[in-house]
């Protein structure tokens, strides 16, 4: 396994920009460069499989798993259907279920470190990133143990900034679910840290 590869940042090129479910300006990596990425890292040694799906009024959801130099990794991904908009008819639910199966590909390839830079780099060309979590550079801190899992704190914090927002428990589910693909309970120190920083503008949570 390559790590050094895996993690190596996308070239700007590479990064494009989308409109995310709460307003914001995501960056996001195509499903082709990722592609080319496992190639490069695993010598085109990888598989992927769709493990289940299901298909919901508006979305489809998909659970992928990514088996690479015999380590396996797993995640959901999700698409909207597409409706027609004369009679809200469904186009194409398979080119729906293809979206939702790229999507889990991308995101068990960032279990394996692909394109994890979009998540924590600072923004590039003015544009906002998903979040920015706090960096040895900006007042964080070099001890491992902010990789482990959040703290009971920066739980409460997540849903108590939210609550102010208006927001509801289901609405932090979908926002973090987009930003990592889990749920509040089982991100990482740095994860948590992210969504605080990202829910309360700029303040920070440990």
């Amino acid at each position: 396994m390559n790590r050094e590869l895996l993690e190596k940042p996308f070239d700007p090129s590479q990064i494009k920009q989308r409109k995310g479910s709460f307003g914001d300006v995501l960056d996001y990596i195509e499903g082709a460069s990722v592609i080319q990425r496992l190639n490069e890292a695993f010598n085109g040694d990888w598989m992927f499989e769709v493990l289940d799906h299901h298909v919901y009024d508006d979305e489809v959801v998909v659970l992928g798993k990514l088996t690479a130099a015999q380590i396996s990794k797993c995640q959901f991904g999700k698409s909207k259907i597409t409706r027609a908009t004369k009679d809200n008819s469904i186009i194409s639910l398979g080119d729906d279920l293809k979206a939702a199966a790229t999507d889990s590909l991308k995101k068990c390839a960032t279990l394996f470190g692909v394109g994890l830079h979009l998540y924590f780099d600072p923004p590039k060309n003015g544009s906002q990133p998903a979040a920015a979590p706090r960096s040895p550079g900006n007042g964080g801190s070099n001890d491992p143990s902010t990789d482990g899992r959040l703290t009971a704190k920066q739980l409460s914090a997540i849903f108590s900034i939210a609550k102010s927002k208006n927001w509801s428990n289901k609405d932090v589910r979908e926002f973090t679910q987009e930003m990592f693909g889990k749920l509040p309970d089982f991100l990482s120190r740095k994860e948590a840290s992210a969504v605080i920083t990202h829910l309360s503008g700029g303040q920070t949570h440990d």
